[in-house]
């Protein structure tokens, strides 16, 4: 947005400025209930377009093309009603002219933000560099504050919290080298999913810098991820410790380890208790939430005073956890100095919005036909992260409410009820392999004995008289739905025939929807 109000609103303002000294009698009049009425509702008008204007400087200030043309129609909302004001008895236009004023100066603030962000200014702090992703701590905070209401300090104080060594530099070059693409996309997930994961953070004054830390060195913002050892999520709990923290089956089928939401309080609440136990070191912190909390709280108690980089205590750590402990401090580190270290974080629009399907789809369906919109990656993994109870293949019946963004709610709407984009998506994902392959009839005759075999007949070798043929069979198989099965992922793996699959266990179109629990009868699969 514009630093200063265009011509066509200053000029209507300046000459209501002029009418307040040369005001006419009427307005000095009596004013009707009605009059009054009519003046309130303008009044109402002013603030409800000057909360536009102000929610349309903040898209635009997230690089949303929206953000534009919502400021230009709230300014015009304005220039309406002081028009209003100026023709209507008793609106009194001195007061309406205080939202302008109001709006004028947060222009120029906004001006000497922006200014003072791109480094135009002087005296900005060589650590502070414009693009601080961490908030002021809550008034009130839990026993870990202490320590890590610091961290959260517009000054960066986390820096004096943790050792900036050569360990961590390592870190730091191994991010912004061959796993720069993990960080950023790491940081892009986040974006998604913060509202979900900051809250419980920020209400135990824990700093964002080091949730972003551990997210991105555990599943790279990924809500699916899952490990051999069985740590699942986008904090990657290992089952029993998830158990003892609210995580688990939920009775559906569901692993909430696997909500974003549920994963941010309870890591929340395990780096706050760890925080307790181990004098809030933070480095012990990560140790514990990497490599047991047994072993760190065991080691902590061994060498009392000493610290995690203390030689003798960082050789009593397995080699993972050496490596864990500085690159989640490299990346806490970048999440609060990326323009130090020539790092730009992309601006990522996640205003938050619903939508519901006006037609059964799967997440692979909708990937397909929203498109990139303007983002280097579309939009698969943010509908994973924020609906992550349904997976990539399944089919989600129709009107179901979907979390999205805005912008995927006005894609969604444009692109993927109906038209050539939304026929196309399901084409693509109801393609059958199967249905690429051109088979060979098999021989329809076989000569026995003189006689001529027929498709479907049998003769007797004795009399070479035709006799119905009993028809070979194999016996049909059954397959148990398992948890994140869908009828196209076990038609692959079986190698069925997928619509013959689907009429042997009268599953209907177009969702063929499978549930965990339930059985298949394997008619037409090879494997």
């Amino acid at each position: 947005m514009p630093a200063l109000l265009p011509m066509s609103l200053r000029l209507p303002l300046l000459a209501a400025l002029s009418l307040l000294f040369i005001a006419p009698p009427a307005l000095a009049q009596r004013v009707s209930a009605r009059d009054r009425q009519a003046a309130e509702a303008l009044s109402t008008r002013m603030a409800a377009a000057e909360k536009r204007y102000n929610d349309a400087l903040v898209l635009s200030a997230n690089n949303d093309p929206s953000g534009e043309s919502e400021g230009d129609a709230a300014l015009e909302d304005m220039e309406d009603v002081m028009d209003a004001c100026i023709k209507q008895r008793g609106c009194q236009v001195h007061t309406l002219l205080t939202a302008y004023k109001r709006l004028l100066k947060g222009n120029v603030d906004a001006g000497s933000a922006a200014q003072w962000m791109s480094g135009e200014s002087g005296s900005m702090d060589p650590l502070d560099d414009g693009t601080d992703h961490a908030a002021l701590p809550p008034a009130s905070l839990s026993e870990t504050a202490r320590a890590s209401r610091l961290l959260n300090d517009q000054r960066h104080a986390f820096d004096k919290m943790v050792e900036y060594n050569p360990a961590v530099q390592a870190g730091i070059r191994r991010w912004l080298t061959d796993m720069r693409v993990a960080l950023v996309t790491s940081y892009e997930n986040y974006q998604y999913m913060r509202e979900d994961m900051w809250p419980a953070w920020e209400r135990r004054g824990l700093p964002e810098a080091l949730l972003f830390g551990i997210m991105a060195k555990e599943s790279n913002g990924r809500v699916h991820a899952s490990s051999r050892a069985g740590a699942a999520g986008p904090m990657q709990f290992m089952p029993a410790t998830g158990r003892r923290f609210g995580l688990g089956d939920d009775g559906t089928g569901f692993d909430t380890r696997f909500d974003p939401r549920l994963a941010g309080m309870a890591s929340a609440a395990y780096l706050d208790e760890r925080m307790r136990n181990l004098n809030n070191n933070i480095e012990y912190s990560l140790a514990a939430y990497n490599g047991g909390e047994g072993r760190a709280q065991r080691i902590y108690n061994q060498y009392p005073g000493r610290g995690f980089w203390d030689e003798v205590v960082y050789s009593e750590f397995p080699g993972e956890t050496k490596d864990y402990v500085p690159m989640v401090i490299a990346a806490a580190w970048l999440f609060l100095h990326p323009r130090q270290y020539g790092l730009d974080f992309p601006k990522v629009s996640t205003q938050a919005a619903s939508f519901r399907l006006a037609r059964s789809a799967s997440i692979y369906e909708l990937t397909i036909c929203l498109g990139n919109g303007g983002t280097r990656d579309g939009y698969m993994r943010a509908l994973r992260n924020l609906n992550p109870r349904y997976e990539a293949d399944a089919w989600i019946p129709e009107g179901t409410t979907m979390r999205g963004t805005r912008d995927i709610a006005n894609l969604y709407n444009r692109h993927c009820v109906s038209g050539p984009r939304a026929d196309l998506a399901r084409t693509l994902v109801t393609a059958d392999l199967n249905a690429a392959l051109v088979r060979a009839p098999r021989p329809g005759t076989v000569a026995v004995g003189g006689v001529s075999q027929v498709g479907g007949l049998a003769t007797s070798v004795a009399s070479g008289q035709l006799q119905q043929a009993e028809p070979s069979v194999d016996p049909v198989r059954s397959y148990v739905v398992a948890k994140g099965d869908s009828l196209g992922k076990i038609s692959r793996q079986f190698d069925c025939d997928f619509r013959q699959l689907a009429d042997a266990n009268e599953l209907r179109a177009p969702s063929h929807a499978v549930r965990p629990g339930q059985t298949l009868k394997l008619e037409s699969c090879r494997k």
